[in-house]
């Protein structure tokens, strides 16, 4: 299988090339390049330089002995200057998001907001899983403390270029590895001033940027003295990642290789709730994001009701300049992301009731711009052979099929092998907990969108969304390896 680096799509049946694929089949990665932005594409950003990871490497392995041996005191004193310096930086980082990726303003800021709040988060788990305990029940007495691994590495998603990749890194840095960050070189203009910043803060060698394309990603990750990697992107390259780590069973692996999230609309769901949240799902972040909603599942007995709702809070979503405070919808990040959409709209599996479509101009800027796309499809046996169904859209493509009754909502959820978010609209709490306990999915919701993730949850995939152990709380718990210590009593 080729080694494709990207940030959270899965391709299927001939469809184009994942839009985060970021390494082109049989061809070197370039040594340089510039982005432009996908809202303006007459405006190119700095150029990029690709990294010797060999040398980045090595300057984390001699950094680590130092970083190891601190403290967890003296670290997460590190880790609260390392959070004064991005709350500083916050504005210009978060309008550096909107130029490079497309995320509307707003969105970018709060980003920043979540990554300044993840270094308390990230702190408050190290005191809790990570610090040396007693244990006074056993025959001598013991302590169980927690040693640093090595040389961590984070690969970074477009979509969230701070963000998520920041989230891995803080826990990392608190556990005493020393952390690798490779931005997607779709974000690498931001990525490496995040990076700079950080890495200013700490001690040399303690964070660096690594910058490259997919074969950069694959020698980061199989380098034998990396001792982690954190990868949030495509299911084929998390397989692949897992298939060539399996003999180095001692590197902790965590994967986030995204979802095909459902909200189930119940019969007596608050349909203007429900319609809001579904476009929130789908346009937040232009339908580029793990746990965006790519299906919707109605009760038949208030689908009329539904489709008529959901209009009017898709008005909410107007393409504009990412960098204007009122944009609501941004461009998708590539050309390539506008095949896909192409493609997708394109598939005869029911009716479009919002057909989408292209801009090639708004506001007077070329940009990569898309408008939401819905398709209605009653005959599911058709839509399951689908790339509608099979694949991750990464876009706003959103498809709506009625179920008869809950156990039908049930069938039609599990009938794919994701599992990262399913959200339920329904009044009656059992009636979520029912069907709640019978989903395959990571983060369940109630009367909530599909990407309404907060930080200061657990988030991980079940099924091929991932192995459950990239984000948000607790990953502190997978950063450092568990040593028991004893020692014999006196006059024993």
């Amino acid at each position: 299988m080729p080694f494709l680096f990207s940030t959270g799509s899965t391709t299927h049946l001939g469809l184009p090339k994942t839009i985060k694929s970021c390494l082109v089949e049989n061809m070197p990665d370039p040594e340089c390049w510039k982005n432009h932005s996908p809202g303006d594409l007459d405006h190119a950003l700095p150029e990029v330089r690709a990294t010797p990871v060999d040398a980045a490497v090595d300057a984390a392995r001699n950094a680590a002995p130092a970083w190891a041996a601190a403290t967890l005191d003296e670290r997460i004193a590190a880790l609260l200057g390392c959070q004064a310096t991005i709350r500083s930086a916050a504005e210009p980082l978060a309008r550096r998001i909107a130029e490079e990726t497309g995320k509307p303003l707003t969105e970018a800021r709060g980003e920043l907001g979540a990554a300044v709040a993840k270094f308390d988060f990230a702190i408050e788990d190290a005191r809790r899983f990570i610090a040396d305990r007693t244990v006074s029940d056993g025959p001598h007495p013991a302590i169980v403390r927690h040693r640093a691994r090595g040389p961590a590495a984070i690969i970074a998603p477009f979509n969230f270029p701070i963000h998520l990749g920041h989230g891995a890194a803080t826990a990392h840095l608190l556990g005493g590895n020393p952390v690798l960050f490779k931005p997607s070189p779709l974000a690498a203009v931001t990525g490496a001033e995040y990076g700079r910043l950080m890495a200013d803060t700490l001690p040399k060698g303690v964070f660096q940027i690594v910058q490259g394309w997919g074969n950069a990603g694959r020698v980061l990750c199989v380098h034998p003295d990396v001792r982690a990697v954190c990868f949030t992107g495509s299911i084929p390259v998390g397989l692949s990642l897992a298939k060539e780590l399996a003999a180095d069973y001692s590197k902790s692996l965590a994967l986030e290789l995204g979802g095909k999230n459902a909200a189930i609309v119940c019969k007596d769901a608050d349909l203007s709730l429900a319609a809001a949240a579904v476009a929130d799902g789908l346009c937040l972040t232009a339908g580029q994001r793990c746990n965006a909603t790519s299906r919707v599942l109605v009760d038949a007995a208030v689908l009329d009701d539904f489709l008529a709702a959901l209009p009017a809070e898709l008005a909410r979503y107007v393409s504009g300049n990412p960098l204007d405070e009122k944009t609501t919808l941004g461009p998708v990040i590539s050309a390539a992301a506008v095949d896909r959409y192409r493609a997708l709209t394109a598939l005869d599996v029911g009716e479009w009731i919002v057909r989408g479509a292209e801009q090639a101009r708004v506001e007077g800027h070329r940009g990569r711009y898309v408008l939401p796309a819905i398709a209605l499809c009653r005959d599911f046996p058709r839509l399951a052979a689908s790339p509608l169904h099979l694949d991750e859209a990464f876009c706003p493509v959103l498809t709506i099929t009625p179920f008869a009754d809950d156990a039908g909502a049930i069938r039609l959820h599990n009938a794919t092998p994701f599992g990262l978010t399913a959200s339920i609209f329904t009044r009656d709490h059992a009636r979520f907990e029912r069907i709640g306990d019978a989903l395959r999915a990571g983060n369940l919701y109630c009367n909530l969108p599909t990407t309404f993730s907060p930080s200061t949850l657990p988030f991980g995939g079940h099924g091929i969304s991932g192995n459950g152990k990239p984000g948000a709380r607790g990953f502190v718990r997978f950063t450092a390896d568990e040593q028991a210590v004893q020692w014999r009593k006196e006059g024993t």
